[in-house]
């Protein structure tokens, strides 16, 4: 087996996402210092849901995060975490964001999310159809 698998207990598990997250009306606040706090804010509330990361990087609008989860992880509630603290955090550390935002929302409601893997979705389907013919 591949040494990029984790195990507990009773299971054997890659579980690797893709995160954009986009600052609110798409203002370009982030730069590297910005990125590094909202970095340093992932990692102590990713530390507390089984989060790490694999790599990240940003763009003056937005962010991209790569990270590995368990698989009790509740993604919804860590990300919705994230968001409300990253955000509460950088207005206070950089107060001079505020004036770029309106009505103070740092982050867009929503978000993206990917899963990844070390094969396509058509190879997988395809491994699963052949499974019967062994």
């Amino acid at each position: 087996m591949s040494s990029n698998l984790n195990r507990n207990q009773h299971s054997v598990y890659m579980l690797t996402y893709h995160l954009v997250l986009v600052i609110k009306y798409r203002r370009k606040v982030i730069n590297e210092d910005i990125f590094d706090s909202l970095m340093v804010i992932f990692d102590n509330i990713g530390f507390k849901y089984g989060i790490q990361v694999k790599e990240a990087n940003w763009e003056v609008d937005h962010i991209h995060i790569l990270f590995e989860v368990k698989p009790s992880t509740n993604l919804v509630k860590f990300i919705n975490s994230y968001k409300s603290a990253s955000s509460r955090i950088i207005k206070k550390q950089y107060p001079v964001i505020k004036k770029s935002l309106w009505k103070g929302a740092f982050w867009k409601t929503g978000y993206f999310i990917t899963t990844t893997g070390g094969a396509n979705i058509e190879t997988i389907r395809q491994y699963i159809e052949r499974q019967r013919e062994k």
